[in-house]
């Protein structure tokens, strides 16, 4: 589901009289559905670089990067947004919404974006934030104003609320206690069962010994630190 091979990466450093610093060479992995692979790795070996690739968000230098039919390396704008969509989801650090929009409307965007009907989507997402344990009476306010784990539960819900055929989880876990970490797991466990393929970054490592299948070290595809 998620094919990379013979991945590179670089960043210019324009202030630097345009210095190339080499991110990642020959970086390649593959994630079937109903597999969790957790990237390793010490901090700044390029995991986050890695996954923000698949994303879409960072241009490859060379190499291929394909998540089902799609080759992002020949995609067109058009065909990255269509893919997060339908098919691949992405659960951030950080939560990154329009500011005072309800809870419930960011939940339930993904789905709205599909074609899911207003009332539809809204039962879904708010049982979503109910199963995340986020008090009712946060729904209808701007998750801008939470607490840290409160926001992270919002990316959960807002990562989980279409069956996405493949996932990127960095550290969901984190900022998170132990009750809703638990049904953080569940989920994941649960997107496998139906046949989802995930990615993940995962610094706790009881949360990765439970949910990964693998693990891949991306220091050996970080050329400063091969």
């Amino acid at each position: 589901m998620i094919e990379i091979r013979a991945l590179t990466k670089s960043f210019t450093l324009y202030n630097q009289g345009g210095a190339e610093i080499p991110v990642l060479a020959g970086a390649a992995l593959h994630v079937a559905p109903g597999e969790c692979v957790a990237l390793t790795g010490a901090s700044g070996s390029g995991k986050s670089t890695l996954m923000r690739m698949i994303w879409g968000n960072y241009l490859l230098a060379s190499g291929s990067i394909r998540v089902g039919d799609l080759e992002l390396a020949e995609a067109e704008p058009r065909q990255i947004i269509a893919l997060r969509r339908r098919t691949l989801g992405y659960v951030s650090q950080f939560l990154r919404v329009v500011p005072r929009v309800p809870t419930h409307e960011v939940v339930a965007e993904p789905l709205r974006v599909l074609g899911v009907s207003a009332p539809e989507s809204r039962i879904r997402a708010e049982a979503m934030l109910a199963r995340l344990n986020l008090p009712r009476g946060l729904w209808g306010l701007s998750p801008t104003t939470f607490s840290g784990g409160e926001q992270q539960r919002v990316n959960i819900a807002r990562g989980f609320v279409h069956p996405y055929a493949a996932l990127l989880l960095d550290e969901p876990t984190a900022s998170l206690d132990a009750k809703n970490r638990e049904v953080v797991l569940a989920l994941i466990e649960e997107a496998k069962a139906r046949g989802a393929a995930i990615l993940g970054i995962f610094h706790d490592e009881a949360a990765r010994a439970r949910v990964a299948d693998r693990e891949l070290d991306v220091t050996s595809f970080t050329p400063r630190q091969a």
